[in-house]
């Protein structure tokens, strides 16, 4: 299994980032041990959650897929084996956007507590509030770290002036620098990330986990018009590439996936990992059939035909 550093740090992950936002939401404890299970079986070790998720259902406040991995990793054992990524700051129902050293000093506890684990390997700031001094938080982190509750530090929805900023304080004050980043970005979703983000990653050295890999599902190819948005509980979260260019970037897929006899979630997730600096994109699954079609893309080598067609259609 081929494996990637994060950043400049002793962790090696395998190429590929399984997205721990279904469990709890539409998928129940049993069918996410379930999943756990095979994805780990089949030699992969790095699951990313969220103290937020999934607070938007059925009233909820967060931390339901903290609490099923906690009670996975207690059940299984071998958490030395499993690498964690989990996030604070964001609206968790109960709090709006925090980054503040309360928030995370506090959350963080909560955090440990339901993944009934001693250490975090990757905590992110899930977003950012933009209003705490950016100090304060990297300062937040070192107390954690010191304490041994957190081995590295990422960041995801924060502004690139801000992530440049945090990562010049952190190297002129000897704090904990940002080694992971987790952006939208994707086959629909280039702009963004490769004018923004990029030079900052090349420059910094971070290494780059992608969520939204497959456009809410968009880029599986499930959703071509809008009487498919009703297949699945997230299926509306697609609706905004429902147009000449998303269409355009699904029939640039369906071409290279008929090419190598795959799907297209396929393609769309090993072009992800094809670019510069990315670790490996970040995808849930509902099903071990799912699962098997996105871990497969790890093996999916695209060559230079499949590349120009798909960037040209995606540009």
């Amino acid at each position: 299994m081929e494996k990637v550093l994060i950043g400049q740090t002793d962790i090696e992950v395998a190429r590929f980032n399984l997205g721990g936002n279904v469990f709890g939401w539409t998928l129940d404890e049993a069918k996410s041990f379930e999943l756990l299970d095979a994805y780990i079986d089949a030699g992969f070790d790095f699951i990313d959650t969220a103290d937020m998720y999934s607070h938007w259902a059925n009233g909820g406040i967060g931390g339901q897929s903290e609490t099923i991995i906690g009670k996975w990793l207690k059940a299984r054992g071998g958490r030395d084996k499993i690498v964690v990524a989990t996030k604070v700051g964001g609206p968790t129902g109960t709090n709006a956007i925090d980054v503040s050293r309360k928030h995370i000093l506090a959350s963080v506890d909560k955090s440990l507590s339901r993944l009934q684990t001693d250490y975090i390997d990757l905590y992110y700031t899930h977003y950012d509030d933009e209003k705490t001094p950016i100090e304060e938080t990297l300062a937040a982190y070192d107390e954690l770290i010191r304490a041994g509750k957190v081995r590295h530090i990422g960041a995801s929805n924060i502004s690139p002036e801000r992530l440049r900023d945090s990562l010049k304080i952190a190297q002129e004050n000897n704090l904990p620098k940002y080694q992971a980043l987790q952006p939208l970005y994707n086959l629909v979703e280039r702009k963004g990330y490769e004018t923004d983000y990029a030079p900052i990653v090349a420059e910094h050295g971070l290494t780059v986990f992608p969520y939204y890999a497959l456009a809410a599902g968009f880029l599986s190819g499930k959703y071509r018009s809008e009487e498919d948005f009703n297949k699945s509980p997230r299926g509306q979260g697609a609706a905004n590439y429902l147009n000449e260019r998303g269409l355009g970037v699904l029939s640039a897929i369906d071409e290279v996936a008929k090419k190598h006899s795959v799907v297209p979630a396929t393609v769309a997730l090993a072009w992800l990992s094809a670019q510069p600096n990315i670790g490996g994109p970040i995808a849930s699954a509902t099903s071990k059939e799912q699962l098997k079609e996105i871990l497969s893309s790890t093996s999916l080598q695209l060559d230079r035909a499949d590349q120009e067609l798909l960037d040209k259609a995606s540009k």
